[in-house]
Order: C-alpha cells, then structure tokens, then sequence
C-alpha cells in the first residue's frame, strides 16, 4: 500500500480537525482516505467525505486490535 498524508495541520498532538491520509494500492489505484482524531479514526472509501465514513472510537479500535 501506498500511504501519503494529504494535509497536515497538527503541532505536536492531534486536534479536532485531524491528520488525514491518503490510501492507494501499490498500482496507484486510489482507495480511500483514512482521517485520524483525537477522539476516533474514520475510514472514508473512494471519494465519501469524512463527514460520512465509517468511524470507529480510539478504545474500540485498540480492543480489535488486540483481539487479533
């Protein structure tokens, strides 16, 4: 995968607004873009906003993780 951050608007912690992160299969085949808050990430596929990705909490994310 291909990983690049789109726009970077943070000092040294996250803030509201986020990191967000462009995803792209090795090909260059745009997938989707990944936000990351302080509060949760959202995975927003294609060209859906964040404002309707799929969210999920930082602690739902990391109990997923380690259940692995």
């Amino acid at each position: 995968m291909k990983v690049s951050i789109k726009k970077f608007d943070v000092d040294m912690e996250v803030k509201n607004k986020g990191i967000e992160m462009e995803i792209r299969k090795p090909n260059g085949d745009f997938m989707g873009d990944v936000v990351l808050t302080k509060t949760k990430l959202i995975w927003c596929k294609g060209q859906t906003g964040r404002q309707n990705g799929e969210s999920v909490t930082w602690e739902k994310f990391i109990e997923w993780m380690e259940t692995r």
